[in-house]
């Protein structure tokens, strides 16, 4: 990651961007009586992944805070006084280093349909994005038009890579129909996806109402993770 200037959790630690540093000796997590083999597989992954150490130690609500952070880094997202629209927000990583970089007068809006604990800076809103009633509840929340859009929403997955695609794009098409509602001229729009990207459809309305479109992957994502994100900046500011 890129090194950056710092700012400070809500724990005081510093939320810089600088490389995680140090070797960690590999811990090894034995199956118990009432841990299943893929209990323990998830949970020594859990104990040697370096992001998870690192947010654990500077006080961050998850590992998913790492892949913000570095996008920030690459793509300069997030600016003092900018009013931020966070969905699929739970437990809060996205919307912690938001608050921390928008300032106090700045404005986060955290939705999720999971409850998520209150964080400093930040207004939570416990709603199912999907409902009808959705975006008139989250647009008089947001209370003006939102220059960053984040959507990290996943819908369960079953295993199947077909159907499981299919689910999250129907997630990221309706997360950018409602972006494209509410976000300012210049706006951005960050929305996880599946490998393969945006479908063709969604694609040709991202490339026709931004200036530029891109798909990567950050450092922070796992490597044996299927997930993308879409990097959608400079809003034109409506559909033509």
């Amino acid at each position: 990651m890129a090194k950056t200037k710092s700012s400070k959790g809500a724990s005081g630690k510093s939320l810089s961007d600088r490389s995680l540093s140090g070797r960690q000796e590999k811990i090894r997590v034995k199956t118990a009586a009432k841990r299943s083999v893929s209990s323990a597989r998830w949970l020594e992954r859990q104990l040697n992944d370096p992001y998870v150490v690192e947010a654990q130690r500077r006080g961050l609500r998850s590992r998913a805070a790492f892949k913000l952070i570095e996008l920030d880094a690459k793509y300069r997202l997030l600016r003092k006084g900018m009013r931020v629209l966070d969905l699929g927000a739970a437990p809060g990583g996205w919307s912690q280093i938001a608050a921390e970089r928008v300032g106090p007068q700045g404005r986060v809006l955290a939705v999720d349909i999971l409850e998520m604990s209150p964080l400093p800076g930040v207004q939570v809103m416990q709603q199912d994005f999907m409902a009808e009633d959705a975006p008139e509840k989250i647009r008089a929340a947001l209370d003006g038009p939102a220059d960053l859009v984040l959507s990290d929403m996943a819908a369960p997955t079953i295993g199947h890579s077909r159907t499981d695609h299919l689910r999250i794009m129907a997630l990221a098409e309706a997360a950018y129909q409602f972006a494209s509602e509410v976000l300012a001229p210049g706006g951005t729009f960050l929305c996880k996806l599946f490998q393969g990207g945006a479908t063709k459809e969604l694609l040709d309305l991202l490339k026709r109402d931004f200036e530029q479109v891109r798909h990567v992957k950050p450092p922070a994502s796992r490597a044996d993770s299927a997930e993308i994100y879409v990097v959608a900046t400079g809003f034109r500011g409506g559909r033509g």
